[in-house]
């Protein structure tokens, strides 16, 4: 379908009253506006919320087959099997999907897009859906891909440094039910167990996280895999690999979840199949539109999730050539995990198609 240059697009936006379609709504306030009406969409309990965007009070819908009618583009950020039964039927009445969720991540019939990567792929979508990367994986993807275009990216290890929010809302309410618990009492985190005791006393067992947040980090970050592996290190690895279109690079990750609100953090170790220098990568970083580069270590210049968080650029920073492995840097990068991790990268693929439908 090609759109009249006269009319701008109809988009639907769908779980516009959860955690990162707030912050959507944000984002398509601030943003170049390219879209005609808004459509705000969410499960029936939510149905008739009002919600502001673009300065206007906006009626929220119930997810149903007609608030499709007449949309070209359905942004959709709901749990995965709700955007494997809605997103077709989107697509049925005429619509573009741009998915948030891992449902179509790794069909290969579906374009797995950043735009600073690979957005000339958003034009490959056999099912008319493009699929949005996992959060922890989009954080670094910025900075790899402007190394891998020049020096050509073989190897990948990465230790992340997760946010609670990547668990949703129910992780940030947990981290700060927790830090209440333990920030009254200074003698906690000096005796194995003791906090897990507290926190459950106070608490309960029940939590988004396999072991207390607070004063702790905790190597488990997804649901667990075969061999040992979790889901989110498997999709840093399938993701990985599919947008930079190296199926055979090799990755190893080891996904970790610290006591941060938001903004997902990683150690990356890169190995290049040509020579780099700390010096052409850093130029190569601070060319690429959606980096920051903050590397002073000994002015106190460097990345940090509080430092990020809120902001759209991938911050990268403690850029050091790996002493013992050849064509290798080793650096850390930040990302606010709703913001590039999610709202803003869906945003940004959903305005390469209505550019694409108002040619």
């Amino acid at each position: 379908m090609s759109e009249s240059a006269n009319r701008k697009p109809t988009l639907a936006v769908v779980g516009a009253t959860g955690a990162v379609g707030s912050v959507m709504l944000g984002i398509l306030s601030e943003r170049e506006d390219v879209w005609g009406e808004i459509r705000l969409v969410a499960s029936a309990r939510s149905a008739g919320k009002v919600l502001r965007v673009r300065g206007e009070d906006v009626v929220v819908r119930a997810l149903a087959p007609e608030v499709f009618d007449g949309v070209d583009v359905a942004m959709f950020d709901v749990p995965d099997e709700v955007s494997a039964e809605w997103a077709p039927i989107a697509v049925e009445h005429g619509a573009v999907a741009v998915d948030n969720s891992g449902a179509f991540r790794m069909d290969p019939d579906v374009p797995l897009v950043v735009p600073e990567v690979n957005g000339a792929a958003a034009r490959n979508r056999p099912k008319g859906i493009i699929s949005n990367p996992n959060c922890t994986t989009l954080t670094m993807m910025d900075a790899l891909g402007a190394l891998h275009a020049r020096w050509r990216l073989t190897e990948l290890v990465v230790a992340s440094y997760q946010a609670a929010s990547g668990a949703g809302q129910p992780g940030v309410d947990r981290l700060y039910d927790e830090l209440e618990v333990v920030a009254g009492d200074r003698a906690l985190g000096q005796r194995a167990g003791d906090v897990a005791e507290a926190v459950a006393a106070k608490l309960g067992a029940d939590s988004p996280f396999p072991a207390p947040l607070a004063l702790n980090v905790v190597p488990v970050a997804g649901s667990l895999k075969d061999g040992g592996w979790t889901s989110e290190e498997l999709k840093v690895r399938n993701e990985s690999r599919k947008i930079l279109g190296i199926p055979g690079l090799r990755v190893s990750a080891t996904c970790v979840r610290v006591p941060v609100q938001t903004t997902h953090s990683l150690a990356v170790h890169a190995t290049f199949a040509e020579e780099i220098t700390v010096g052409e990568a850093r130029a190569a970083l601070e060319a690429a539109p959606s980096v920051e580069v903050r590397d002073d270590l000994a002015a106190g210049v460097f990345p940090t999730p509080a430092g990020t968080v809120g902001g759209d650029p991938t911050v990268v920073g403690r850029l050091r050539q790996a002493l013992d492995f050849p064509n290798t840097l080793d650096l850390f990068v930040c990302g606010d995990n709703l913001r590039k991790g999610a709202a803003l990268n869906t945003a940004q693929i959903a305005e390469l198609v209505a550019a694409e439908l108002t040619a």
